[in-house]
């Protein structure tokens, strides 16, 4: 029996980095998984890995950004599993510049994933969330479900260059709060995790020319030269950025039963401070 032992949860953006390893920490729990990615191989490999654990697991694909993906992701659940029980907004990627040299669609394009889509997935989830609470409180049970949403030491502290990122996830953990206090009558804790440093692909260690991810057709600079990277490890008391693995640990603790009285919170996962 884990703790999360037939637990429905969604995450988004879990093909690859810290996702995955959300997916894969909760399915070691016991828990049914509603996965995602933009892109299908990431996807397909995630879902195989999850079942290969002999984990319960369905793939959502597409863009959280579509005007339509939060009933799909939901739907996705309820038609596999049932109501969801734990969501997290993961997915998201950078796509830094100067304010004067930054255009509308770069602006739009961040705040669109890392603060419009998790608004229409947690939209779309309150219907079933809602009628599933109900039918507990007349049964006399309490049952806590548990939201995510994935911020940054950028929303918190501000990061020079990150305009449009900053302002998304300081957003994001004003949309937390306001959804705790909606949300607190259903027994839903919502809580946010802002992340420091964390080794993944948007934040590798380049020695020379940039890399890039695609995103929607569009090549996205990402990485952070190797001198940045380790004068960024020099200001972080526990010396070193995170692991994926380490990130995942700051989600699943809050989807824990120990975390039932949890709500309304920002948890700082920066290894000590800025």
């Amino acid at each position: 029996m884990g703790k999360l032992d037939g637990k429905v949860a969604l995450v988004s953006g879990s093909g690859r980095g810290i996702g995955r390893c959300v997916a894969e920490k909760f399915a070691s729990e016991g828990a049914r998984l509603v996965i995602n990615d933009l892109d299908e191989g990431p996807a397909n490999e995630t879902l195989a890995a999850l079942q290969g654990m002999g984990a319960e697991a369905v793939a959502c694909i597409g863009s959280v950004t579509e005007a339509d993906f939060g009933e799909r992701f939901v739907g996705a659940a309820m038609e596999a599993f049932g109501t969801p029980d734990i969501i997290v907004n993961n997915a998201g990627y950078t796509w830094d510049n100067v304010v004067q040299k930054m255009s509308d669609e770069q602006f739009d394009d961040i705040l669109n994933v890392h603060m419009a889509a998790p608004f229409r997935i947690l939209r779309a989830a309150i219907g079933p969330i809602r009628e599933a609470a109900k039918a507990e409180a007349a049964e006399g049970r309490e049952v806590h479900r548990k939201v995510v949403n994935i911020s940054s030491t950028s929303g918190v502290y501000g990061n020079a260059g990150q305009i449009n990122y900053s302002g998304a996830k300081s957003g994001i953990v004003g949309m937390t709060r306001a959804l705790a206090k909606e949300w607190g009558r259903y027994k839903v804790n919502v809580n946010a995790v802002a992340f420091g440093l964390v080794h993944t692909r948007l934040t590798q260690a380049l020695d020379g020319d940039g890399a890039s991810i695609e995103i929607e057709g569009r090549e996205i600079a990402v990485g952070v030269q190797r001198t940045g990277l380790e004068a960024a490890a020099t200001r972080i008391p526990l010396g070193r950025g995170g692991t994926p693995e380490e990130a995942a640990g700051a989600i699943y603790i809050l989807c824990t039963p120990e975390a039932d009285y949890i709500s309304g919170q920002l948890v700082i996962c920066d290894g000590g401070g800025r």
